[in-house]
């Protein structure tokens, strides 16, 4: 009697591919993050040259915080990151209820049009907040921090998509039933909205929120065309540092970023990778 519970064996064609294509994916992975590993390690090289390993240091970020300019640089970009994160998850998380829930009349314009942020070059999209914001005559001499605002607008633009979209996926293994159960107990509409979906939604608002405020916080290209005279974010204070040999200093700045982005995603990606266990 033939054993069903055999594992077939691999063809010699098939294994042979399977090889292939790990290669293959293996050697993408190295070539888009060996980069970002020199420039972590040299972020501790005790060199201002990027090429020259001279030994182990700490200085550079130490310089980094002592920098006022990087320092200024990096609160602008906090507080503009902090700020586009609660604009965005209001915006995002109701436009993903509504887009859920109801149907309307040119719905599926609605959802084109919200992806149009996600999907169009940024330095499309930096160049429209541009013309837009020289088309309204908006004021450049503000004081700080409404200095920040023009460029708090262009994130929350680019922003608040990701957190529509997050929070509809959410939504989608939503069993509707337990709503219709907290009705028929005599809950109204928007306790059972209150008790009911946003728990169920939390998770993909936290996860929406913490891409916003990454998403926010390392962007350069909108950036660079909506930030006005005297207002520097940390992207932007660091590319300005690129033209001067301060290499440990440049490298110990972008380390910065690249730690605080890997953070947020990781646990956004927790975030929404543990309701699916529980449901």
């Amino acid at each position: 009697m033939k054993n069903i519970f055999k594992r077939e064996p691999r063809a010699p064609l098939e294994y042979t591919k399977s090889l292939r294509l790990r290669a293959w994916i293996l050697g993408v992975l190295i070539f888009l993050y060996t980069p970002l590993f020199i420039l972590i390690a040299f972020s501790f090289n005790d060199s201002k040259r990027m090429i020259e390993w001279k030994g182990f240091t700490l200085k550079w970020y130490q310089k980094v915080f002592e920098n006022d300019g990087i320092r200024e640089a990096l609160a602008n970009s906090i507080l503009i990151a902090i700020a586009c994160t609660l604009v965005s998850v209001i915006l995002g998380t109701l436009i993903g209820f509504v887009l859920w829930r109801f149907k309307f009349p040119m719905k599926g314009i609605l959802e084109s049009g919200l992806n149009l942020p996600i999907v169009v070059p940024e330095i499309c999209m930096g160049v429209g907040v541009l013309m837009f914001f020289s088309k309204i005559h908006w004021p450049n001499d503000l004081p700080w921090p409404l200095n920040l605002a023009q460029i708090t607008i262009a994130h929350i633009t680019f922003a608040f998509p990701f957190v529509a979209v997050v929070v509809r996926a959410r939504l989608e293994n939503f069993n509707q039933e337990l709503e219709s159960a907290a009705l028929d107990l005599g809950a109204s509409q928007w306790r059972a909205f209150m008790d009911i979906i946003v728990p169920h939604m939390a998770p993909g608002i936290i996860a929406g929120a913490l891409l916003a405020f990454t998403l926010s916080l390392d962007d350069f290209v909108i950036t660079f065309f909506a930030s006005g005279p005297g207002t520097v974010t940390f992207p932007i204070k660091v590319y300005s540092m690129v033209r001067f040999p301060n290499g440990g200093l440049i490298n110990a700045a972008s380390t910065i970023i690249i730690v605080l982005t890997i953070i947020a995603t990781v646990i956004a990606m927790r975030l929404q990778e543990q309701p699916k266990k529980n449901t």
